[in-house]
């Protein structure tokens, strides 16, 4: 930290000299024009040569030692790149690798040999085509009629270079602004993130903000600060009061407003997510229907991975309008006791209900997972026609295991039943519906009992039935 803050020192230090430097350079571009002009002359005069009058057999003579020198460098410089591509091509496979990034092999070794004999070849060309490009000047100089055009030629190089070399020296002032701004702007962001590291590790207390605010809030001021960086800057940028750079920038706005709608709907989602704090990564939630566990938060999806293994993404606006269950938040709090399952199960009125209180508490505290301390309860929540529902409420702190919960306290809740030598199972009746003209009266329910005696009255009587109906004789036709 101190040798970043005597850099930043120094540079606020030296570059305000550097920028007085600049300013004066811009007011002294008139002199750097004028110097340039004379430069150019003179090295237009070492193409622009005259010759005395000699006989045109002289001049074909040098205009074919031109040529001559011409193949032979072309000559040379096809030897030099082809020593080179074999240099390259003896030791490439021994020193260059395939290009990685973290698993992901990006270039394998013979792409990247592919790639650099590539760029040796266009760049013999361009050696090629420059030197012939300054020797047809030279030639054409020889001769009355094609002197005009050895100067043309001339000045497509010079000309270009003279603009360029110009345009640059004019832009320094400018450039050293930029750069102003930006190494500002930089140590600037280099503050925040020192701060949003030291909050989010605990370090920096700031009351009634979360540790776990400290990142997202360090990102969405540097895309804030970024944002201002390139406004702040864009006055100083080449071509930024040219119409066609004013064009292209209203049309990029343009098309990034229309197709980024649901995207900056997802952004300005996960945003408030972030402060309202619902869930964070690894907690088991449900939204709607679905769920499972946070394996991935972003700013502008959620993703989570249900008990199956299934992995579901939710965009983030579709979220904000959804109901959200946490159910982590009481397994991991020290004041709460833990998540509350439970479950429901009916039994017929013949046991009493302290019975089946008691067992139902008795399996509870067997089963695995299950807390001990609180203790688990039961609730009598529906008196139906032939049976009572009984829900069992336990605590646990399994909150990644709920299905494995349940698993076990059904289990258990049915040995418990099984031992004590009760059946769970119920009578279960059902009739057509069917219509009538006066309303029927309601028949007085059966008890287990009453249904068991007349169960066997029945069986009784069905022999001697059968025995009446042999020893009569069948009657004659209607």
């Amino acid at each position: 930290m101190k040798k970043k803050g005597i850099l930043f020192l120094l540079t606020l230090i030296l570059l305000p000299p550097f920028w007085l430097a600049a300013q004066e350079e811009e007011s002294s571009i008139k002199e750097i024009e004028e110097k340039v002009e004379k430069e150019e002359k003179e090295i237009g005069s070492w193409f622009q040569f005259e010759l005395p009058d000699v006989h045109i057999t002289i001049r074909l003579g040098i205009t074919a030692g031109i040529i001559l020198i011409q193949v032979l460098l072309i000559r040379l410089v096809n030897y030099l790149f082809g020593k080179l591509q074999n240099k390259i091509t003896l030791y490439g496979k021994k020193y260059i690798k395939s290009l990685t990034i973290k698993t992901y092999r990006l270039l394998e070794t013979k792409q990247i040999l592919n790639a650099i004999y590539f760029i040796l070849k266009a760049l013999r060309y361009i050696i090629i085509a420059l030197q012939l490009y300054l020797a047809l000047p030279m030639i054409f100089r020889l001769f009355e009629p094609t002197k005009n055009l050895s100067n043309t030629l001339f000045g497509y190089i010079l000309n270009p270079l003279k603009n360029t070399g110009l345009a640059i020296i004019k832009y320094i002032p400018n450039l050293i602004t930029i750069a102003v701004i930006i190494i500002i702007s930089r140590y600037v962001t280099r503050s925040m993130r020192f701060f949003a590291d030291q909050v989010e590790r605990g370090k920096l207390v700031i009351p009634g903000f979360y540790p776990e605010w400290g990142q997202p809030t360090f990102n969405i001021l540097r895309v804030l600060l970024i944002a201002f960086t390139v406004i702040v800057i864009y006055p100083y940028l080449p071509g930024s009061d040219s119409d066609v750079f004013k064009g292209v920038s209203v049309f990029m706005g343009i098309l990034f407003s229309m197709g980024s709608s649901s995207i900056i709907g997802n952004l300005v989602a996960g945003i408030v997510l972030t402060y309202m704090r619902p869930f964070k990564l690894g907690d088991r939630i449900k939204i709607g229907d679905t769920v499972g566990f946070v394996v991935e938060r972003s700013a502008t999806i959620t993703r989570l991975r249900t008990h199956k293994n299934e992995y579901i993404t939710f965009p983030n606006s579709s979220i904000l309008t959804s109901k959200i269950t946490n159910y982590h938040t009481a397994a991991e709090s020290d004041t709460d006791r833990g998540l509350i399952l439970y479950g429901t199960i009916t039994f017929g009125y013949s046991t009493p209900w302290q019975t089946v209180h008691s067992i139902l508490i008795e399996s509870a505290l067997k089963a695995k997972y299950v807390e001990s301390d609180p203790m688990p309860f039961v609730l009598q929540t529906k008196l139906d026609d032939f049976y009572a529902h009984y829900e069992i409420n336990v605590y646990t702190k399994a909150v990644d295991k709920v299905p494995a919960v349940f698993s076990e306290l059904y289990k258990s809740i049915q040995n418990g039943f099984h031992e004590a030598g009760l059946d769970m199972t119920v009578a279960y009746f059902r009739s057509n519906a069917v219509s009538y003209p006066e309303p029927l009266p309601q028949p007085t329910p059966l008890k287990r009992a009453d249904l068991t005696e007349k169960l066997e009255n029945l069986e009784k009587t069905k022999p001697e039935e059968k025995s009446d109906k042999k020893g009569k004789p069948k009657k004659g036709g209607a």
